[in-house]
Order: C-alpha cells, then sequence, then structure tokens
C-alpha cells in the first residue's frame, strides 16, 4: 500500500522544512545553530538515518541539516536528473537556500558518493568533507572492477538495472529492504531490528521513490558505458584540497573494508580514515556514539 509523503516528518527536536533549490523542492530536517553541516543519506533510507547525528551536532554548537535526496522521502520525484552532477548541484543549492556560502557535507552510501565529488564538481560551496561507508568513487570502481569479493558484493547494483523488477520488489513487501538492511550491518549488532525494517520499508513505498532511488543507480550503471561517465571520472580524479574525514564499519556487507582502501592517495592534505569495528554500512545507526565522536572531534579541528 503507498505511503504519503508526510509519512517522513518524524517528530523530534528538530524541525521540517520545504524549500525550493535547483528547480525542485527539497525537504530538510534541522536542528541547532552554528555552522552549516549538510548530511545526505544512503540507499534504501531517507534523512532520519541521522537522528542520533543530528541531536549531537546541535549540542555541539553546529547546524545540522539532513536533506531527503532527490526522489526520497518528502523531496520531489522528477522523472530524470538522477547522476552525480545534479545530485552535486542540488546540493550546492540547498546550502545556498539555507542561506549559507558554505557547508561541511557528510555522507553516507550514496550520500558518501556526493560528499567525495562536491570538491570537485562544486567547490565554492564545500568547507570540508566526511564520507561514511564510501571511499572515493574512483576507488569504488576500481574495487567493484578488480576484486570479486567486492564484485559480488555489489550485484545488488546490477539488479537494479532491470526495468520495473526492482520497483516492484521494493513495493510490494519489506523483505527487499529488510534483506539489505540486514545483509549489509553487522552481524554483531542489533541493527536493523523490526521497527528499523518497517519504517524504511514503508518510506520506500511512498509514491515513486523506488523507482527515483533505483534511477540514481541506474545512472552509475548506464553512465559507465557512455560518455558522461568516464568523463566524470576524470573531474573527480584531481586532488581534494579541502579536509576529509572517512568512516568505515569492519563488518561493511556493501562496501567491502579491505578492497576499497586508498582513498587517501587523493587528499595530500588533511585526510583522517578511521575504522569502526562490530559495525556496518549503515554507520549512523549502528555505531552512532563512535560515528558523533569522531564528527565532532573532525568538526572541531577544522575552525
Amino acid at each position: 500500500m503507498p505511503v504519503d509523503a508526510a509519512f517522513v516528518n518524524i517528530d523530534g527536536p528538530w524541525e521540517h522544512r520545504y524549500i525550493s533549490a535547483n528547480g525542485a523542492r527539497f525537504h530538510v530536517a534541522e536542528l541547532g545553530e552554528g555552522p552549516l553541516v549538510l548530511l545526505l543519506h544512503g540507499f534504501p533510507q531517507f534523512w532520519y538515518t541521522w537522528r542520533h547525528q543530528m541531536v549531537a551536532l546541535a549540542a555541539a554548537g553546529y547546524r545540522a541539516a539532513a536533506l531527503d535526496l532527490r526522489g526520497y522521502g518528502g523531496s520531489d520525484k522528477p522523472p530524470r536528473g538522477y547522476d552525480t552532477y545534479m545530485a552535486t548541484l542540488d546540493a550546492a543549492s540547498v546550502i545556498r537556500t539555507l542561506g549559507e556560502k558554505e557547508a561541511v557535507i557528510v555522507g553516507q552510501g550514496l550520500g558518501g558518493w556526493i560528499s567525495w565529488s562536491m570538491p570537485s564538481l562544486r567547490p565554492d560551496v564545500t568547507r570540508a568533507i566526511a564520507s561514511l561507508s564510501m571511499p572515493h568513487p574512483r576507488i569504488m570502481r576500481h574495487a567493484t572492477w578488480t576484486d570479486h569479493k567486492q564484485r559480488r558484493a555489489s550485484q545488488w547494483i546490477v539488479g537494479l538495472q532491470k526495468p520495473f523488477v526492482p520497483e516492484r520488489q521494493m513495493t510490494e513487501s519489506h523483505d527487499y529492504v529488510g534483506r539489505l538492511l540486514t545483509s549489509w550491518a553487522s552481524p554483531f549488532g542489533t541493527f536493523p531490528t523490526d521497527e528499523d525494517i518497517t519504517r524504511y520499508g514503508d518510506a520506500m513505498m511512498i509514491p515513486f521513490v523506488a523507482h527515483s532511488a533505483a534511477e540514481h543507480y541506474r545512472w552509475l550503471g548506464r553512465s559507465a558505458v557512455r560518455p558522461d561517465g568516464p568523463l566524470f571520472m576524470r573531474r573527480i580524479r584531481h586532488a581534494i584540497r579541502v579536509p576529509v574525514l572517512q568512516l568505515q564499519g569492519a563488518d561493511d556487507g556493501c562496501v567491502l573494508l579491505e578492497p576499497t582502501y586508498g582513498s587517501g592517495a587523493f587528499v595530500p592534505g588533511d585526510y583522517r580514515h578511521i575504522k569502526i569495528d562490530r559495525a556496518g554500512h549503515f554507520l549512523s545507526e549502528e555505531a552512532p556514539e563512535q560515528v558523533n565522536a569522531a564528527l565532532i572531534s573532525w568538526l572541531d579541528s577544522l575552525a
């Protein structure tokens, strides 16, 4: 059964806002005052994955803004515009609409991929970046091509290239989302609970979300054999001149730890890589205390 987009307006200490940016309307949950930290979620989730970090960041003197990416949650779900170029422009436009000249961009999974791309594609608004559960895109691409374990872990992206089938699987029941949440998380933790699976499964049933979510990854697949994919990889091959924090779960079942080392080669300056034991892909929820401590310590060092 379809779920109304207002489902994402979950009560809490944060404020829900709907803002116009880059020709679309975006849903943002916001909390705190201070330097802006823009939080970008991954698949198959929405802004709510950052709830623990929002509270901690606000208490530490930062303005946390958790965005529903284009096509997710309460944000618009247009028929096109799911390439990384558009995602970085969306983020830059949201930052400006929120009244800021720049922000620290923090992303997880797909959001991490976007974060890594910001210094090259939108340097004017990017103060620093943090990526959870995602290496530099060129490292991720190389690992997927050359490491058989990572290639097997990435097969779900191949499944998303099929027309209509993934959308049907995501909207018929919670099984698809539940399987990903469970297999990508650490077997030593408590995430996901039944409540987590229900919440994220319901969010995927908001009209057009399943299709839009798949479209982000269909661009990644299709662009690899079209000119825009290699062009994107060339655009982001240059040195990143802003501070970078990378957090990786030791038990990540989606982005494996060992094959995806090496992102520091793109960051000649301030680069920090932290491995979090007994945590998987969904670090913001599997290891919130460790993530909060690492983020706030790093953010405080940027001043």
